[in-house]
């Protein structure tokens, strides 16, 4: 079987979470990534937050795997003589450096497009162009740039990040789906283009039901399925929403059995019209089904938080698992808060390959995250991420470099 991506040959020049979470998706679908890195250090990920001394941390393996690493000293003349080679002989280069900092290497757009026509050139970075173009931006900067900050959390707290990463991941997600694009038009022009992929637009664009909100309460004044609905305050910006849902269908997080002990025992709850009926008999409530107060949609939109501290007082008498297993025979969507822990062991998520364990010779073995994305025909295997600058030789092998040269370039500290 082959992979989809087999035969495109990527130039990684990312680092910590972003960039390298775009590549190693494109590995993950078969792509031959070289990551370059600096001799002695490399990626900075590599020693952060380690929890086995001189062994690369899970941070760096995590975001690593099925790549080749090659360590070059970019500022040495014999180290740009290697970088012009790989851009000639690899289809995509993908970086998230400072803004302007391939130009200061020498590598503008110009130069790339001169060695390889069809080069695409994918950056991550910070803002889009504008006045924050220049700023350096992090995960949670981008949440807070990004409009998910301002909408997370209840209403009498402060703006809150989320624990998913959609500012490092979810742009690279967004990369790597811009470069495959970029590399399915260069089968019909020849041509390579750049692709720019900014956390704050990434951010924005998994929040877009908040841009949709924004401009329901710009018109109306007020939004029904909020809980701020009809005895609270509605400012001029959308406002946090709890546990609310963000596409219309009432849903809460509902306390279940043991959840004075077990900070994860909760259930998530949505209330939808066609198992309205369903949800009043199976918590007791059979008077709700005919009571004009609760009997439609619209009737229950403000009453939603007396509705859901009276499912509260059923869901507590069961756990988690109990009240899923009940109300998914009557198609009540639903879902149980699941702790890392919960979910790290998982038997299901291990044979879809969305939890991976993986051998390395340093560490041992560990946990990762799998392809989320599953194709039919092209199978994802997980391996390793690699050493520091464990596949120079080999690299500079195939660029046709020979024996005589690799031991002059480690001579003068090329590689």
């Amino acid at each position: 079987m082959t992979k989809a991506l087999e035969g495109v040959k990527v130039l990684d020049f990312t680092h910590v979470q972003s960039g390298p979470t775009c590549t190693q998706l494109l590995a993950w679908f078969g792509a031959d990534v070289i990551k370059v890195e600096k001799s002695g250090e490399g990626d900075a990920t590599r020693g952060q937050l380690r929890d086995i001394p001189d062994a690369d941390s899970l941070y760096f393996t995590m975001l690593n795997h099925n790549k080749r690493s090659i360590t070059v000293n970019t500022k040495t003349p014999e180290g740009k003589s290697i970088l012009d080679r790989l851009i000639k002989e690899c289809d995509v280069l993908v970086e998230n450096f400072a803004p302007g900092a391939l130009d200061r290497m020498g590598f503008t757009w110009e130069r790339i497009q001169e060695l390889n026509p069809g080069m695409i050139l994918a950056s991550v970075k910070g803002f889009g162009p504008g006045p924050y173009e220049d700023c350096k931006v992090y995960e949670n900067v981008a949440q807070c740039a990004g409009g998910s900050a301002s909408t997370t959390g209840f209403d009498d707290g402060p703006p809150m990040v989320t624990g998913a990463q959609i500012g490092d991941s979810g742009t690279g997600l967004h990369l790597a789906l811009g470069i495959v694009t970029a590399l399915y038009q260069r089968t019909h022009t020849g041509r390579g283009q750049k692709v720019l992929a900014a956390m704050q637009d990434a951010v924005l664009n998994l929040c877009r039901v908040k841009l949709r909100d924004q401009q329901r309460l710009d018109r109306n004044g007020t939004m029904q399925e909020y809980p701020q609905f009809p005895n609270g305050h509605f400012g001029e910006a959308v406002p946090r929403a709890g546990n609310a849902s963000g596409g219309g269908q009432p849903g809460w997080i509902l306390k279940c059995k043991g959840w004075e002990t077990d900070p994860n025992s909760y259930i998530y709850v949505v209330v939808q019209a066609p198992v309205w009926e369903a949800i009043c008999k199976v918590i007791g409530r059979e008077d709700w089904i005919t009571d004009s107060n609760y009997s439609s949609p619209m009737a229950r939109l403000p009453r939603l938080m007396s509705v859901f501290a009276e499912i509260e007082k059923w869901t507590m008498t069961l756990s988690k698992f109990e009240v899923m297993n009940i109300l998914n025979q009557y198609d009540v969507p639903c879902g149980p808060i699941l702790s890392m822990k919960e979910i790290a062991e998982e038997p299901s998520l291990r044979a879809t390959g969305t939890v991976v364990e993986v051998d390395h010779p340093i560490r041992g073995k560990y946990l990762t995250v799998g392809n989320p994305i599953k194709l039919s025909d092209s199978e994802t295997v997980v391996t390793r991420s690699p050493l520091l600058g464990e596949h120079t030789d080999e690299i500079l092998s195939e660029l046709g470099f020979s024996t005589d040269e690799l031991i002059a370039f480690r001579h003068k500290k090329v590689i």
